[in-house]
């Protein structure tokens, strides 16, 4: 068996994910106004760019840790959860009627460019936004939720 020889040189692949790591980041610093999954870019672009950073590594590490918790907090209730899928399930419709775009409405006193510019590539942001936080509430929901202890009611405590 012979050696494997890599044929892209270090400095080349080093210099893809750097970029690949900082574009993540910009696009995901841009969805954060614009609709889209902005915190899913910035924490992908701190995924790649932890492969050469110990500096992302370590800040990459952080986030994980403080969205576990967040995530174990938000499945621990019902309202927190029905709130949850109420808000992917809203952002979702939003996207629909973005996509279909209904005519502007009497009571619009903008202008008619105003009225859900951008056409159906909003729309698809705003409907696959709506879903990947449906899913990861899905997935919190099955990974950290917490069944309430099965003590009988009116038992003493010992």
């Amino acid at each position: 068996m012979g050696r494997r020889i890599d044929v892209i040189p270090l400095w080349l692949r080093r210099t893809g994910v750097e970029v690949l790591g900082w574009t993540f980041i910009l696009i995901g610093v841009a969805m954060l106004v614009l609709p889209g999954p902005g915190l899913l870019g910035i924490v992908s672009g701190l995924a790649v760019l932890s492969l050469h950073n110990v500096w992302a590594k370590n800040l990459l590490g952080r986030v994980r840790t403080r969205a576990i918790r967040i995530a174990i907090a938000e499945v621990q209730t019902w309202p927190r959860i029905l709130a949850g899928a109420m808000g992917g399930l809203m952002v979702v419709a939003s996207g629909v009627l973005w996509t279909v775009q209904p005519s502007v409405p009497d009571w619009w006193v903008f202008g008619e460019q105003w009225w859900l510019p951008g056409g159906w590539g909003v729309g698809l942001a705003l409907i696959s936004t709506g879903l990947i936080a449906l899913l990861i509430l899905l997935y919190c929901f099955r990974r950290f939720r917490r069944p309430r202890s099965s003590s009988p009611r009116g038992g003493s405590n010992p």
